[in-house]
């Protein structure tokens, strides 16, 4: 559930950082937005991760 919300809020300032950068065309806001989406999915990739981890270690 805090995954989710975490996820969920980073996915949803990098939308906000790009949507900056489109108004504002600084890009300042472009950079920011990428590093946040490039986090989020960084994050993703760990938690699918350690779930598989889990699972594995179930079935041994």
């Amino acid at each position: 559930m805090i995954f989710r919300l975490v996820f969920g809020l980073l996915l949803f300032a990098g939308l906000i950082c790009f949507a900056v950068y489109i108004g504002t065309k600084q890009p300042v806001w472009r950079h920011r937005g990428i590093l946040l989406i490039k986090w989020t999915v960084i994050a993703g990739i760990g938690f699918f991760a350690v779930l598989i981890l889990e699972r594995l270690a179930l079935l041994l």
